[in-house]
């Protein structure tokens, strides 16, 4: 009779204890519960942007000129597709004012228009890495000529640009934004009830899982 059934028992027998110390250390190390006023802080009244039925939704507060969150966008596009099926993820150009409202504009206009999903990623390449668009002070003209990459004729864009409906995205953001009490960039605001504290990209995600868990154990 052969002996090798008999080894590859002994083996897994052998194995057992070790898989069970990993999974007993992993029961024993979840995830640091949430701490309100560290973690996060609730949003007193605060209601969802823009609820999908059956959607957790996040609405990640930025700007185009913020680098942190130029080096938050890779880490937050992952995120945003790992979580796809369970989380209605809710991009929001920060219309502060001054330097921030050129490319503000141009990402409500880019909604508009149906570009601002493939253009994303383009934008913040181009005011960071690539260097192809200024920080401050860009021409119509020049952001114009970006977008004419994705389809996008110039003086549509131009026209778009200044549009009323472009006014009411910038409006609409804006509200939410003050009712949130988001201050600054990257921000991430959970189903309108949460803003979070987070201490860093991976810290600001890991809080984000467990508030998303937490919306929808509440469904």
């Amino acid at each position: 009779m052969s002996r090798r059934p008999f080894l590859q028992s002994l083996l897994l027998l052998a194995l057992l204890p070790a898989a069970a110390l990993v999974s007993g250390a992993m029961a024993a190390n979840p995830a640091p519960a949430l701490v309100e006023g560290t973690d996060y802080e609730v949003i007193a009244g605060g209601k969802p942007f823009a609820p999908v039925k059956g959607k957790v939704e996040v609405v990640e507060v930025f700007g185009y000129t913020c680098p942190h969150c130029a080096h938050f966008q890779p880490q937050i596009a992952k995120w945003q597709a790992q979580n796809a099926k369970q989380v209605s993820f809710v991009p929001m150009a920060a219309p502060f004012g001054g330097f921030w409202t050129p490319y503000a504009k141009a990402f409500y206009a880019a909604q508009e228009l149906g570009v601002a999903t493939r253009s994303h990623d383009a934008m913040f390449l181009a005011l960071h890495t690539d260097g192809t668009l200024p920080l401050r002070n860009p021409s119509v003209d020049e952001i114009a000529a970006f977008y004419s990459r994705y389809g996008v004729d110039a003086q549509r864009f131009a026209s778009t640009y200044d549009s009323p409906q472009v006014q009411a995205r910038m409006d609409k953001a804006e509200q939410f934004i003050r009712t949130s009490g988001v201050e600054g960039t990257p921000m991430l605001v959970v189903n309108g009830k949460y803003r979070i504290l987070g201490r860093s990209f991976d810290d600001t995600l890991r809080i984000a899982d467990q508030l998303v868990a937490r919306e929808r154990a509440t469904r």
